[in-house]
């Protein structure tokens, strides 16, 4: 996900510890039905997270400062690239009715 999609909102002042940021991302997994191969993090200057098309999730570590409701746009997004490898009709379909779901 391109950092051009920034939020609106100030960054928290105390970032998230990555073990709860990675429980997170597999909540999320489990409920997508996907199982990431690794999750990493990591400086990242011009996107929010990547996936490999070996299912490898690279986020950045700037997302452990954001708030929780950018960090589950990003999350989900790069997960569901493990399902739809695009950002086709069907991709943005189902990454909006999951955060539909959430909200």
């Amino acid at each position: 996900m391109k950092k051009s999609t920034m939020p609106d909102w100030e960054p928290l002042e105390e970032a998230v510890p990555f073990d709860l940021f990675k429980a997170e991302v597999q909540a999320w997994a489990q409920r997508l039905g996907v199982t990431p191969r690794e999750i990493h993090l990591r400086p990242m200057k011009r996107k929010w997270a990547s996936c490999s098309s070996r299912g490898r999730l690279t986020f950045n570590t700037e997302l452990l400062r954001q708030p929780a409701a950018f960090r589950r746009e990003v999350i989900v997004h790069e997960l569901l690239h493990l399902k739809v490898p695009n950002h086709g009709p069907l991709f943005k379909a189902l990454l909006k009715a999951y955060l539909a779901s959430e909200g």
